[in-house]
């Protein structure tokens, strides 16, 4: 009997994970290309929105087109760098668990795929739209790469680098419809991205200081900077965005007198300046480390953001 029982002791468990690879390296490669981070690229309609031009099939198509492209970027990046991270990762409490880092998805396998998509994108972009897109958007993967590579390290110019991201993509639905852009838009976007990102670096760092340094490990670069400076930057950034977005409203008219019921483009510099100061009480918390979350979960910043778009289409509408 007690030779019995050992036998059963000692056979060997089936693999935890029993997930057949033909299911799990594409669910792999999914995971790793980050689709939470995709509503980030709904604001490639940014500059159509503003300009009133969204309602047309070409339009639809084009816009649909370039997210596709930008999420194909994107992704790549996310792609290579988990794969060139993958070391460090499997020594991250919680990074580890990203498919590269785990092995579900081997590490060639997503350098292969990542390049592919950076290759691809721009090309495509060439083909289906115009010279000017294609230029963006291999201009945001080299960007990207070398953010991943090394000017991720480098004060200041992190900052700025996930900045330009976000302008980049509120550019490029512009320039693929070939929509002229404002440069007071240009400011009001660039310097609101630069808020929602030094908030963010802020609340980490405010984190970081709570938990005695423990998310350094997580994004080192924090170590450098203080709290008092970010949240400098980010006191700025609003400043100057709430400065352009009221400069833009005020230049770009809207009376009563146009054809509109009310002046709707200067009514909206209302809501756009609360929902400023509202995402500023978590920033200022330091619980902004993650912009869609405060933005999903906070129901008075939800309803003031309703309120502004309804305002802006209003005015984009001429009512």
């Amino acid at each position: 009997m007690p030779e019995r029982i050992s036998t059963v002791l000692e056979r060997p468990r089936p693999p935890q994970s029993s997930r057949p690879g033909a299911i799990g390296l594409p669910l792999g490669l999914l995971k790793t290309a980050r689709p939470r981070q995709w509503v980030k690229n709904v604001l490639v309609v940014a500059a159509p929105a503003a300009a009133g031009e969204l309602f047309s099939r070409h339009a639809a198509v084009q816009l649909a087109l370039v997210f596709a492209l930008f999420t194909a970027a994107a992704s790549a990046v996310y792609l290579i760098n988990d794969a060139r991270d993958a070391d460090a990762d499997r020594a991250h409490p919680t990074k580890c668990r990203r498919p590269v880092a785990a092995g579900q998805v081997p590490v060639p396998v997503a350098y292969a795929v990542g390049g592919l998509l950076a290759v691809l994108a721009p090309v495509a972009a060439a083909v289906l739209c115009t010279p000017l897109t294609a230029a963006l958007l291999a201009a945001y993967v080299c960007m990207q790469l070398a953010y991943c590579v090394s000017l991720k390290h480098v004060l200041v110019v992190d900052l700025t680098i996930v900045t330009t991201g976000f302008l980049m993509r509120a550019m490029i639905g512009g320039i693929a419809l070939d929509i002229p852009l404002s440069r007071w838009f240009l400011i009001t976007t660039g310097f609101g991205a630069l808020f929602m990102v030094s908030a963010k670096r802020y609340s980490e760092a405010v984190q970081m200081s709570a938990s005695s340094g423990k998310l350094g490990a997580t994004r080192a670069l924090l170590t450098e900077y203080t709290t008092g400076y970010l949240r400098f930057v980010w006191q700025l950034a609003a400043g100057v965005a709430v400065l352009a977005y009221c400069l833009w409203a005020m230049e770009a008219g809207g009376s009563a007198t146009s054809g509109s019921l009310l002046p709707w483009r200067q009514l909206s510099m209302t809501a756009f300046i609360l929902a400023i100061l509202r995402y500023a009480v978590f920033a200022d918390r330091g619980t902004a480390g993650e912009p869609e979350d405060v933005v999903l979960r906070d129901r008075a910043l939800a309803v003031i953001g309703l309120v502004w778009l309804a305002m802006y289409g209003l005015a984009v509408a001429n009512w």
